[in-house]
């Protein structure tokens, strides 16, 4: 049987999120990004199931665990970013009934099964960060819970790969970023073809496109491809742009967007491209967000100045597709939230729009898609 990378947008079966808890970095505002995750769960569960881990089952309030289409797994974990230490499920690319017509046995317990569970080496992007206990979620999730049942396991721990640093068109396409595969601490000494050819070989894909630019000030997973460029249907690309001059991310995007205006689908087809805004540069500032908005140049930089902050990775691309419905990140900046819930919408127009303020889930250096992992039907 062979296996196909399925895209996001393709029907799912459930989406996978962490439950955030006082160990964590979470703990200084955790009721803040307790609540953000606690909307993302009804959202999602109005469309289709969540599996959502928790340390504690008892943590997860009752209504969230008494909704019918809310399972709560109790699991170990280091963190709540399941886009990146959650597993990587492929699709058989045969009907479901084939093996029958052909002829074994629909009971053969050697029968291969209709989806193929990667699990990955996750590493804390680049051992920057504590993990053991992630990166041995995909396995118990596939070993302890009885729901998997068509599914068949497969061992890739001696190779590192976080979800969000690959996206796919579910056509046999893969996108990645040069600077977060080939970062110190992933894959070394493995050059860039080699990686090329173990991605082909390991998620069945037969092109890898990398994108070399687009790196967001702030991103501590070293430029995942989820923060600037997104796959959409119909050999569409939803990316970043940026247009203020006076922002220190401006000549790296634009050459971003040059190379996407030079890529060609397999096909030698130049793709759609539809064009996000790049939100006004939001900084951490005494244990408070401070966006610094200013449409003079001037005075744009003396505000940067003055705030001296950490700039977190603000991103409009870290949207989630799931069945019906895109959860688009918003960021209190009502133009450019209108804008990009606006550009997604184009991306998906038979999909409802669903704005997710991601102010505090940027305090920990990722947005709306990296706190999911979403399993396909």
């Amino acid at each position: 049987m062979t296996y196909r990378l399925p895209a996001e947008w393709e029907p799912q079966d459930f989406v996978l999120l962490t439950w955030p808890n006082e160990t964590t970095d979470w703990a200084p505002y955790l009721e803040e990004i307790r609540q953000t995750v606690a909307e993302m769960v009804r959202a999602i569960a109005r469309h289709e199931e969540v599996m959502l881990l928790s340390m504690f089952k008892t943590d997860v309030p009752d209504e969230l665990r008494e909704m019918p289409n809310v399972y709560v797994a109790e699991l170990p974990n280091n963190d709540t970013w399941a886009r990146d230490f959650g597993p990587i499920v492929l699709k058989s690319t045969q009907p479901a009934d084939s093996a029958a017509e052909g002829g074994a046995s629909a009971n053969d317990e050697e029968e291969e099964k209709d989806y193929l569970w990667l699990d990955f080496r996750f590493n804390g992007w680049g051992e920057k960060f504590q993990a053991a206990w992630d990166n041995m979620i995909p396995y118990k999730l596939w070993a302890l819970y009885g729901f998997f049942e068509d599914a068949d396991y497969e061992d890739h721990q001696d190779f590192v790969l976080e979800g969000g640093s690959i996206e796919a068109d579910g056509q046999g396409t893969l996108f990645t970023t040069s600077q977060c595969l080939l970062a110190p601490h992933r894959n070394q000494p493995l050059t860039k073809e080699q990686i090329e050819e173990q991605l082909k070989r390991r998620l069945r894909v037969s092109r890898v496109v990398w994108l070399d630019y687009g790196n967001l000030v702030g991103d501590d997973t070293d430029g995942h491809i989820d923060t600037i460029v997104r796959c959409a249907p119909d050999d569409t690309l939803v990316y970043v742009g940026c247009d203020d001059s006076a922002d220190e991310q401006y000549a790296d995007f634009h050459a971003l967007e040059e190379q996407l205006k030079a890529l060609r689908t397999a096909d030698g087809k130049p793709y759609r491209l539809l064009r996000l805004p790049m939100p006004d540069g939001i900084y951490e500032v005494e244990g408070d967000c401070v966006a610094v908005q200013s449409s003079n140049v001037a005075a744009r930089r003396s505000k940067v100045q003055e705030v001296q902050g950490e700039r977190l990775p603000a991103t409009y691309a870290n949207f989630l597709v799931i069945n019906g419905a895109v959860l688009v990140p918003t960021y209190d900046q009502p133009e450019k939230d209108a804008e990009a819930l606006r550009v997604v919408q184009r991306a998906f127009p038979d999909r409802e729009m669903i704005p997710i303020d991601a102010r505090t889930i940027i305090r920990q250096h990722g947005s709306v898609h990296c706190l999911t992992m979403q399993v396909p039907k």
